[in-house]
C-alpha cells in the first residue's frame, strides 16, 4: 500500500481561495494595519528601539507621523477607545521628532543637514512665521 501525496491546488483553486479571503477583509482593517506599521516604523526611525539607535532618521519619522495623522481620522470610529492608544503613540513619536530636530540630527533624505559644526558661529536667521506644514495643521510643534 503506497501513501498518496496531497495534490497541489490548481491555479483556479488558489485564485478562488484568494478572492474568498479578500471578501472578508475590510478597508478599515487595512488602514488600521497601515497605521500600526507606520507607528512601528516611526519608532525605529526615531531611534527608540533598543539596539537600533543608529536608525534615527528625522525625515522618515516625520513622514510616518504625517501618514498616521492623515489616516487616523478615517478609522477612529472603528477603533473606538483604542484610538486613544494610537494618539498617545503618535504623540510620543512627535516628541521624539522634536528632540531629533532640536539636536540637528543629520537626515538621509537630503535637504537640511543640521546646524554647522562649531558652537561659536552666529546662528542662521530663522524664517518668520510658521512653515507650510505647521500652518496647515499637519505638523505638531511642542508649545504651539
Amino acid at each position: 500500500m503506497s501513501e498518496q501525496e496531497p495534490r497541489q491546488p490548481t491555479e483556479d483553486e488558489l485564485r478562488a481561495a484568494y478572492e474568498q479571503q479578500l471578501k472578508q477583509i475590510k478597508v478599515d482593517d487595512v488602514l488600521i494595519q497601515t497605521i500600526l506599521s507606520l507607528i512601528n516604523l516611526g519608532s525605529l526611525r526615531a531611534g527608540v528601539v533598543p539596539g537600533n539607535e543608529s536608525e534615527a532618521d528625522p525625515d522618515q519619522l516625520r513622514r510616518a507621523i504625517e501618514g498616521v495623522r492623515a489616516l487616523l481620522p478615517l478609522v477612529e470610529p472603528a477603533l473606538g477607545p483604542d484610538a486613544g492608544q494610537i494618539r498617545d503613540a503618535v504623540s510620543r513619536l512627535q516628541m521624539e521628532y522634536a528632540r531629533l530636530a532640536g539636536q540637528g540630527a543629520p537626515s538621509t533624505g537630503g535637504g537640511d543637514e543640521g546646524p554647522p559644526e562649531g558652537g561659536d558661529e552666529q546662528e542662521a536667521p530663522k524664517p518668520e512665521g510658521p512653515g507650510p506644514a505647521e500652518s496647515s495643521g499637519r505638523l505638531w510643534v511642542p508649545g504651539r
